[in-house]
């Protein structure tokens, strides 16, 4: 008890604790926030024996993050405590693992934004019109098609492009915490790591755009025949088009942070990594609780679970 006391005095410094601390409530918020989700989510297709689309993307999706807070807490506290990954089949499978859910997020993200286009969106064009029809028919394909993609294209980090050392030349006296460098083939992994970003980053961001700009044009046409001065329906567009909007920025920016920290190009910065790091379990967090206050049922269940922890404090305490 005493070697254990003198090594959390001695060896791990407050900023640690600090960091640790902040990734790990990031996740905890995150895994409660998206078990919400699958929970909801799943009660009605248990007792329906169906799923609906839309469902089964929220399920995918949660679950996806679910186990990539579990991933990066693991990470974090691998990269605080330990020098490195006790074997190189430890590190290629938690690399795998981060690297294949990250690009299931990317993609089911981008799946509900072109399914939500779709169907909410108001095209005339033919085309449109068609895939308006058979998207419900074609969405079950396009989500194995993802993951397909993303086992393959994450499947690429298991080889030996990453090569873990110590590097004692570089240590950090403020923060007493050894930095571990990674040795990487920066070309390869770009690449890879472009294929693999790239697809979902377009898919979202286009259909994003067109839908931001189909409710634009409503909400104009609406103003324009609108005999009030005050108009609810009105106003509910333009809240969707600023929630819409909210949602892309929050995808684009996590896709630049999981390509910058998969690429390792400031890996050799402590500050930046640190960072990184903090900033990889925010998004599917805040995606998720955004996602919770703009689903009524997902809302009416978070409200439950906090009267619920508020009781559990106030008979504790």
């Amino acid at each position: 008890m005493a070697q254990s006391s003198d090594y959390w005095i001695y060896e791990v410094p407050p900023f640690a604790i600090l960091i640790l601390t902040v990734v790990a409530l990031e996740c905890l918020i995150g895994i409660i926030a998206n078990g919400i989700v699958m929970a909801v989510n799943v009660v009605p297709w248990v007792q329906k024996k169906a799923v609906s689309i839309n469902t089964r993307i929220l399920l995918l999706l949660s679950v996806s993050r679910i186990g990539f807070q579990s991933i990066i807490f693991v990470e974090t506290t691998f990269f605080i405590f330990k020098d490195s990954f006790d074997d190189s089949v430890s590190y290629c499978f938690s690399k795998v693992s981060f690297v294949f859910l990250n690009y299931c997020d990317l993609w089911f993200t981008a799946l509900l934004s072109f399914f939500h286009f779709v169907k909410i969106a108001n095209f005339s064009y033919r085309l449109f019109l068609k895939l308006k029809w058979r998207i419900s028919g074609l969405m079950p394909w396009l989500l194995w098609l993802s993951v397909f993609i993303s086992l393959s294209f994450s499947a690429f980090f298991c080889k030996d492009t990453y090569i873990v050392y110590n590097n004692n030349s570089q240590s950090s006296n403020i923060f007493n915490l050894t930095m571990y460098m990674i040795e990487t083939n920066v070309v390869n992994v770009a690449s890879f790591l472009s294929l693999g970003i790239l697809p979902p980053l377009i898919m979202s961001t286009a259909a994003t755009t067109l839908l931001i700009f189909s409710l634009r044009r409503h909400t104009l046409h609406m103003r324009n025949s609108a005999t009030g001065s005050r108009d609810p329906s009105r106003e509910s567009h333009m809240w969707a088009i600023k929630e819409t909007s909210c949602f892309l920025i929050l995808y684009i920016s996590n896709a630049a942070v999981l390509f910058v920290y998969m690429s390792n190009v400031v890996n050799a910065s402590f500050f930046w990594s640190v960072v990184l790091k903090i900033a990889l379990p925010s998004y599917p967090a805040g995606h998720s609780i955004l996602l919770i206050q703009n689903n009524p049922g997902l809302k009416r269940a978070w409200k439950q679970l906090q009267s619920q922890i508020h009781l559990y404090l106030q008979s504790r305490f």
